[in-house]
């Protein structure tokens, strides 16, 4: 028999590291303060001033400042919406329900509309809301409504702040450290994606694609570790222009890789030499001392030479510029990694700075709205017509599930493992009140049992990631199951009937989630794609709205909406015509910034001709009749072969006239189209598409 459970280097306190025992001891520490100043205050339900500390324990400072700024914000913003609700409705039942409803729904569709710190706090506002007024049903004094309220926010206030000096106890690593390492890893995984791309067209095209969508994804949720770093640091804050800079310039790094990789694959008469110096083009950049000389010494061993070879003058002037790019990155990157203000304002001008723009899915905030307004009814109108005690619970229960989850990317398994969390402390909790609280009379006794959970919890939380949430919501909906009031209450009846009411409330978002199913992966491809063709078509315009980089990264963040989606079709149909976009838009936006009468006459012709392919894309949702992307992706093939043919002789009759660069610039914008011919329908598409007319 085996008895290596017993070695204490198997346990999960023998497991943990420094820093995952200093992140289990400051929220633990956090969670047992606010409960015992809840006590101390005599805040009739100090257990949410528990469950406050809990939610906002986030591992960097930053993190738990911006956490708790979104739920202070949502805590008011919940307490005014049910003081508002209850007075108006206190006396009608049927009125309350659809208040309710109505609020929480408005809650779900903004949470699911925006991002970070606006999604939270109105998710948080829907269920302070719900968590308040849900409360005060069996309450018959309109004027204890603003008590309770009140008594709500400051048990929320007071997590907050036990968890904020906790963190200054027990600081974690830096955000800022954490950020600038990010962001030289991102660095040096472009110049590696770089060298992926210019591989020949028989590489792995699904691995590519992965590598691309991992790029673009790892360079977009940096935006948040740079929301983090602004709050937690004052130098980050000072210098957040450069840091935005950043990673707008990674983002047209990435873009230009693409359009490099176009090019090269459709440009069979390449010289042979130029990998050898494009391999030595990447080792020079990899190194740590770089500069303009060495750099414009490589480039000129590849110049052209031949003032008609208007395709290498256009991939040689890209690359140039994707060198630039780079190289004026990686000395704004140096500059931020010196820890010297000095030094980056020695970089010269702060650059300007364009807002990060992101793709919303109103559609799917509507239906996620519409989830949270009939589950809610449903269960209230349960709740009215049994005369349930406890229906309260129940209905408030199911309200937070349904505005909570609904802003998670894949809502059933977080539902699941909070039903699994709740079914276990409903049990656990029994035997903890009623076994051993009972009979404790001190604090400081409770303190040390509840002290032990806590830490194992969390230790636990951080060494098994799969079962982070189950874990993670053991400990968040400790303190509701516990009902630590002041003074102690010991009802069994209440325990168990109110503890049926939140297993009923946790288990309904299942069945509204199933009956009301989020929006799959196909369907949400086919809304971002039609989105992304209408902006290009709208940026085609003679007075575009949108600013270029804007532009550049609201068509990168449509293509980071399914870049951990399992079908692979639409997966890789959106990121293909996403590149397209990316790519068209760069050559229209570069000819608007020339000034000459024969490049304006160039651009009313590149527009009409893109007019024409993107208008020739039809993108539609076929519900119940089809489950294939290219059922839905369809076009016109004589529309798209005449484009390109037309933008062919374009470049030629350029280049005979001695317009290199424009020549040069319109065969980039062939190159940027041709993956549109790669999406090829099967013989069925045209009978299917009349049957859907």
């Amino acid at each position: 028999m085996s008895f290596d459970w017993l070695d204490i280097r198997q346990t999960p306190w023998g497991k943990a590291t420094a820093p995952q025992w200093r992140y289990a001891l400051r929220n633990s520490i956090a969670i047992i303060l606010a409960l015992y100043l809840g006590f101390i205050l005599e805040l009739d339900k100090p257990y949410w001033a528990m469950t406050s500390a809990a939610v906002v324990g986030f591992p960097t400072f930053g993190g738990v400042i911006s956490k708790s700024l979104g739920r202070i914000a949502g805590s008011f913003i919940g307490a005014f919406a049910s003081i508002l609700i209850v007075g108006y409705s206190i006396n009608e039942p049927w009125l309350f329900v659809f208040y309710m409803a109505m609020w929480l729904s408005i809650c779900t569709y903004v949470a699911s509309h925006f991002e970070n710190n606006v999604a939270y706090a109105f998710a948080l506002s829907g269920y302070t809301a719900a968590i308040i007024s849900y409360g005060m049903v069996n309450t018959t004094d309109i004027h204890s409504l603003f008590s309770v309220a009140q008594a709500r926010v400051c048990e929320v206030v007071l997590g907050i702040i036990c968890a904020g000096v906790m963190m200054m106890i027990l600081p974690s690593t830096s955000d800022g450290e954490t950020l600038l390492s990010t962001l030289r890893n991102t660095q040096n995984r472009l110049l590696e994606h770089f060298k992926l791309l210019l591989q020949d067209e028989e590489q792995d095209q699904e691995h590519i694609g992965r590598s691309h969508h991992s790029m673009i994804n790892q360079i977009l949720s940096m935006n948040l570790l740079r929301i983090q770093a602004f709050w937690a640091h004052k130098q980050l804050r000072d210098q957040d222009p450069y840091l935005h800079h950043v990673l707008q310039q990674q983002l047209s790094i990435t873009s230009s890789m693409s359009s490099l990789r176009r090019m090269l694959l459709n440009w069979p008469e390449a010289p042979k030499d130029l990998k050898d110096t494009m391999a030595e083009l990447q080792v020079f950049l990899a190194s740590s001392n770089i500069n303009q000389y060495q750099l414009a010494k490589i480039l000129a061993k590849i110049k052209p030479q031949d003032d008609h070879d208007y395709k290498y003058h256009a991939f040689w002037l890209r690359l140039r510029e994707f060198c630039k790019v780079f190289l004026r990155t990686e000395k704004i990157l140096q500059g931020l990694e010196s820890g010297s203000a000095t030094n980056v304002m020695q970089l010269g001008v702060t650059p300007k700075r364009s807002r990060v723009r992101r793709h919303t899915d109103s559609i799917e905030a509507l239906l996620n709205a519409t989830r949270t307004f009939l589950c809610l009814m449903l269960v209230s109108a349960f709740w009215i017509e049994s005369h349930w005690d406890m229906g309260y619970g129940a209905a408030m229960l199911a309200g937070v599930g349904c505005v909570l989850f609904s802003t998670y990317p894949v809502a059933k398994p977080a539902i699941l493992a909070q039903t699994n969390a709740l079914i276990v402390l409903f049990v656990c909790c029994f035997f903890l009140k009623f076994g051993l609280m009972v009979q404790v009379s001190e604090f400081l006794q409770f303190a040390v049992i509840l002290f032990v959970f806590l830490i194992t919890a969390h230790l636990l939380r951080l060494q098994y990631p799969r079962q982070g949430a189950f874990w993670a919501l053991m400990v968040v909906m400790l303190g509701s199951f516990m009902m630590i009031t002041n003074p102690p209450s010991y009802d069994f009846q209440t325990y168990l009937n109110s503890g049926i009411g939140m297993l009923v409330g946790s288990i309904l978002p299942i069945f509204a989630f199933g009956i009301i199913k989020p929006s799959s992966d196909r369907r949400k491809g086919l809304r971002v794609a039609k989105f992304l063709r209408m902006s290009m078509i709208y940026q085609l315009n003679e007075r575009t709205k949108i600013d270029g980089r804007e532009f550049e990264s609201l068509v990168f963040d449509g293509i980071n909406r399914l870049s951990q989606s399992q079908d692979r079709d639409t997966r890789i149909g959106l990121l293909r015509l996403g590149i397209v976009i990316l790519n068209c838009h760069s050559i229209v936006d570069h000819l608007r910034r020339l000034s000459t009468q024969e490049s304006q006459s160039v651009l009313a012709e590149v527009t009409h001709n893109l007019t024409a392919v993107f208008n020739n894309i039809c993108i539609r949702q076929a519900y119940f009749q089809s489950h294939n992307w290219h059922f839905h992706y369809q076009q016109d093939e004589g529309v798209l072969t005449d484009a390109l043919e037309r933008i062919q002789v374009l470049a030629e009759q350029l280049a005979r006239n001695g317009e290199m660069a424009l020549a040069g610039l319109i065969w980039r914008l062939h190159c940027s189209l041709l993956p549109l011919q790669q999406i090829k329908l099967n013989e069925d598409v045209e009978s299917l598409e009349l049957s859907l007319n």
